[in-house]
């Protein structure tokens, strides 16, 4: 099964309560929509009269709901994209569990996506290398990022995947490259 990586708000708990959840019921999902039922997130009319809204659907999983419930908390505390959405729609009269709803809808489109197209990781087995041809430490290298000497490590072997500080690491590479050889 794929892996769920580098979603906003998603840790380990989540992807495999998510994982848990499509496995158990591959059969059953073949798009976006499905999906969302499985998850309990399609959204259900509950218009009367003159106004028009919707609700979550209460079937599906509910763990796997409680899972998407998880990563729209954690978005609207930390995420600014979120927030800024969640005040968007505060402003037009949206009630919080309206937003949230919507929230989860999306949530929930992201990680299908990640989980039946998943990107893989970048390369990443050319960094320690660079870092010694050029006579890098790995304390000068955490100390231009910011991190810890132990998580520059961790990427420059693997272990641990964080493709914006890969990404930059591999530009200040070059950069530190071009700057020996002029």
């Amino acid at each position: 099964m794929p892996e769920v990586g580098l979603l906003s708000g998603v840790g380990p708990d989540v992807a495999s309560q998510l994982l848990i959840t499509v496995g158990d019921n591959q059969e059953r999902i073949g798009n976006e929509a499905q999906f969302a039922a499985l998850v309990g997130v399609a959204p259900i009319p509950a218009s009367s009269g003159k106004t028009t809204r919707h609700r979550l659907s209460r079937g599906g999983d509910r763990n796997a709901n409680r899972a998407l419930h998880q990563v729209v908390l954690t978005r609207m505390a930390s995420c600014s994209r979120t927030k800024n959405y969640v005040n968007k729609r505060t402003t037009e009269g949206k009630s919080k569990r309206e937003i949230m709803r919507c929230l989860k809808r999306y949530v929930s489109r992201e990680i299908y996506r990640q989980i039946f197209n998943p990107k893989s990781a970048p390369g990443v087995t050319d960094l320690r290398p660079k870092r010694k041809r050029l006579g890098l430490t790995i304390n000068a290298v955490a100390a231009e990022f910011s991190q810890w000497p132990s998580v520059i490590s961790r990427i420059e072997r693997g272990l641990m995947r964080n493709d914006d500080l890969a990404t930059s690491y591999r530009k200040w590479l070059e950069k530190q490259a071009t700057q020996k050889t002029n």
